[in-house]
């Protein structure tokens, strides 16, 4: 995955694409121009969005009061930022 995301002072903004209700919790390469996570949390009353914290929260070493959801609250396609990720899946280059 070479796309999907950017560096900005430090932070690392995702752009998601989410498939919510999902068997599993996982990461499934690109859709365009936004990473693809399939989330078992259904879509509903916020409860994706606060599972894909959760997710993202562990998958960085951060604090979830590290992540932000930036845009796509009620929408497929979202932007997380995550600030001073202190690990990294290997599909994000920290040099980029």
């Amino acid at each position: 995955m070479e796309q999907g995301y950017t560096w900005q002072d430090g932070a690392l903004i995702l752009r998601l694409w989410v498939q919510p209700k999902a068997s599993r919790d996982q990461w499934q390469g690109l859709h365009n121009d936004h990473i693809k996570l399939q989330v078992t949390a259904p879509p509903v009353d916020g409860k994706a969005n606060t599972h894909i914290q959760k997710f993202l929260a562990k998958t960085f070493g951060v604090a979830k009061s590290s992540i932000t959801l930036k845009t796509g609250t009620s929408s497929r396609q979202k932007t997380f930022i995550i600030d001073q990720p202190r690990q990294l899946p290997s599909f994000i280059d920290p040099q980029r």
